[in-house]
This record gives C-alpha cells, sequence and structure tokens, in this order.
C-alpha cells in the first residue's frame, strides 16, 4: 500500500511540475513566429497567445499533458465557441501559414479552416511531421502545389484542403496514406490525372475531388477500396468509359460523377447494386440504353441520368424499385411509354423533358 501511495505522490508531484513548466521556449517560439504572419481583425484570439506557457489558455492550442508539447492546432472561422456567438460573426484571417509551424514535430493535429482570407503556399515541411494525424485546411485561399512528399505522413487519417487555389496534379505518394480515411480536395484548380493506384488507399471512406480540372480515365483500381462509402468526382474533365468495379463495391452509396466528358454505357452494376442511394451520371456523354436491372431492393434518393445521349425506353423494371425519391431522365433520346404506379406516379414532366418521344403521365397520352 506504501508503495501505491508513493507512486501516486510521485505522479502528482510530475504533474504540478510539469504545468509550472509550461510548454517548450522551442514550441512557444515558433508558436509566436506562426502567429506573426497571420492577421485577424475581428475575434482577437490571438490575444490569448501571452505569457510563457502556451500550453494554458492560449486560443486553439493544446498540449501533451506529459511532455508539454503542442499536439494540437486548432483554428476555425466558423464555430459555435463563445468568442464568435460574442462577436456576432464567422472569422476572417489573411496572412500566411508560416513555415516554423514545422518546427513543432510533435503535432498530432493541425485545422485552420474557413477563415477566407489566408493565402499562400502550404509549407512543404509539414511533410516531415510524422506524428500528423488531421490536416484541415478548407475554406481558405491557399495556392501552390499540394507537397510532393505528402506520402511521408504514414499516420494522417484526414486530409482536407477543399475550397481552395491550388494548382497542379495529385501527387503520386497520396497513395502511400495508407490509413488516410477522409481525402476533400474538392473545390481546386488541380489538374492532371487521377493515380491509376488511387485503390491502394484502403482505408478510405470519403474521397471527394469534385470541382476540379482533373483529365483522364477514372481509375478502376477505386473498386479494390472495400471501405469507400462516397465519392465525388464530378465537375472535372474526366473522359473514357465509368468503369464497371464501381457497381460491385460493398459500402459504396454516393457516387457523383456528373458534369464529366465520360462516354460508353452504364454499367448495369451501377443500377442493380442495392447499396447505392445516391447516383448522378448526368451531363456527360453517356449513350445505349438504361440496363432493365431495378428490382425490389432498389432504393435510390437520387437518380439523376439527364443530359446524356441515352435511348430506348424507360426499363420497365423501375416500378418494382422501393424508393425513388428524384429521379430525372430528361435531355435524353428515350422513347416509348412512360411505366405507370410508383415512382412514377409523384414525378412532374420535368423528369422527362426534352426527349425523343416519351409519352404517358405526366407527358402527354401516348
Amino acid at each position: 500500500m506504501g508503495l501505491v501511495m508513493l507512486v501516486n505522490l510521485l505522479a502528482v508531484f510530475l504533474a504540478v511540475i510539469s504545468a509550472v513548466r509550461g510548454c517548450t521556449p522551442s514550441d512557444r517560439a515558433a508558436l509566436l513566429a506562426f502567429r506573426s504572419s497571420l492577421t485577424e481583425p475581428y475575434l482577437g484570439i490571438f490575444n490569448t497567445w501571452s505569457g510563457n506557457n502556451c500550453c494554458q489558455n492560449w486560443y486553439g492550442v493544446s498540449c501533451d499533458p506529459t511532455s508539454q508539447r503542442v499536439t494540437d492546432i486548432s483554428l476555425r472561422g466558423e464555430s459555435e465557441d463563445p468568442i464568435f456567438e460574442k462577436a456576432g460573426r464567422t472569422g476572417y484571417m489573411t496572412g500566411s501559414i508560416n513555415p516554423a509551424i514545422c518546427k513543432l514535430d510533435s503535432l498530432s493535429n493541425v485545422v485552420i479552416a474557413d477563415w477566407k482570407g489566408i493565402s499562400g503556399e502550404l509549407p512543404a515541411c509539414l511533410t516531415s511531421i510524422p506524428s500528423l494525424r488531421v490536416l484541415d485546411v478548407v475554406g481558405n485561399k491557399i495556392s501552390g502545389k499540394i507537397p510532393e512528399n505528402i506520402g511521408n505522413l504514414q499516420k494522417l487519417t484526414v486530409l482536407n484542403l477543399a475550397d481552395n487555389a491550388i494548382l497542379g496534379g495529385i501527387p503520386g505518394s497520396l497513395v502511400q496514406l495508407s490509413n488516410l480515411k477522409h481525402l476533400d480536395l474538392s473545390n481546386n484548380q488541380l489538374s492532371g490525372e487521377i493515380p491509376k493506384d488511387f485503390g491502394k488507399l484502403k482505408m478510405l471512406s470519403r474521397a471527394l475531388l469534385a470541382r476540379n480540372k482533373l483529365t483522364g480515365s477514372i481509375p478502376s483500381s477505386i473498386g479494390n477500396q472495400y471501405r469507400l462509402a462516397d465519392l465525388d468526382l464530378s465537375r472535372n474533365q474526366l473522359s473514357g468509359l465509368i468503369p464497371e468495379q464501381l457497381g460491385k463495391m460493398q459500402v459504396l452509396s454516393t457516387l457523383n460523377l456528373d458534369s464529366n466528358l465520360l462516354s460508353g454505357q452504364i454499367p448495369s452494376a451501377l443500377l442493380s447494386y442495392t447499396g447505392m442511394g445516391i447516383l448522378n451520371l448526368s451531363r456527360n456523354s453517356l449513350e445505349g440504353r438504361i440496363p432493365d436491372v431495378f428490382g425490389a431492393k432498389s432504393y435510390f434518393m437520387v437518380l439523376d441520368l439527364s443530359y446524356n445521349s441515352l435511348k430506348g425506353p424507360i426499363p420497365g423494371s423501375l416500378s418494382s424499385a422501393v424508393y425513388i425519391g428524384h429521379l430525372d431522365l430528361s435531355h435524353n433520346h428515350l422513347c416509348g411509354a412512360i411505366p405507370i404506379g410508383s415512382p412514377f406516379d409523384h414525378l412532374a414532366a420535368s423528369s422527362f423533358d426534352n426527349n425523343d418521344c416519351l409519352c404517358g403521365n405526366p407527358l402527354r397520352t401516348c
């Protein structure tokens, strides 16, 4: 019992010493250098960055309780934090991300998100922080390229660079991020092709690459990502066929491929797969007939095949689907009678407009 008490007293003593000691001088200096490159005029969040102990009451900074090394920088420009509610506004910050942040070599989470005005490039040295698990800089004006050595971050689980002005291609090393679960590169100016071996990212559950300038074909290796539930490649310049493998994935429930240059026929497996809830293939150059493969377990919240070159009749098996919320088959070359019954009885004429010779409710009678 005496030994247990001694251990407990020692732990308390070390905790007190640690709290008194505060953060390391090198971490404090790195934070102040990071702060010096940013201007936040409205909320005063950096007013709290004073005193010697950056582990205590510095807004958005967290430290390891034992080592007192800085582990988290969490600065969000849109938050429910009282400091935002008191100001009655969202955040706005200008400046750039100072490479001094890389001296914080125990960082696990870096969130510098939704400040709208932060520009400049992502420091390439971020890829030298082996402990980094989250890198989230969504909603700024960051430019330049994704660091070539991004694949060095072997512990990274979240990479969110969306809503910026990032240029160049997707680095080939990205597929080495074996623990990556969430990837969002949408709404940038990325160009070039999606890496052919993108399917190596086996832990990925969300891959959002929409609203860029990506070209080439959709890698068939994506079919190997057995955890992928949400894939958004819309509003790019992707061409070629839709890989059959996308209809054979285990948990894929949302697939947005709209507004590309895709051609060929719709793979039957995409429409017969009962786990698909949102499928948007609109505004491409898809042709041929809509596969007649729907069944009693088909459940689509959204099925949008509009603005293509599809021909032939509307598949009769669509009537057997348990639910179709939003259906859009407009602006194609479909012909024949619109099937009777659910889901067609609740759809407006706009779902079928601008086809060659469709007829029946809600269009003209046949």
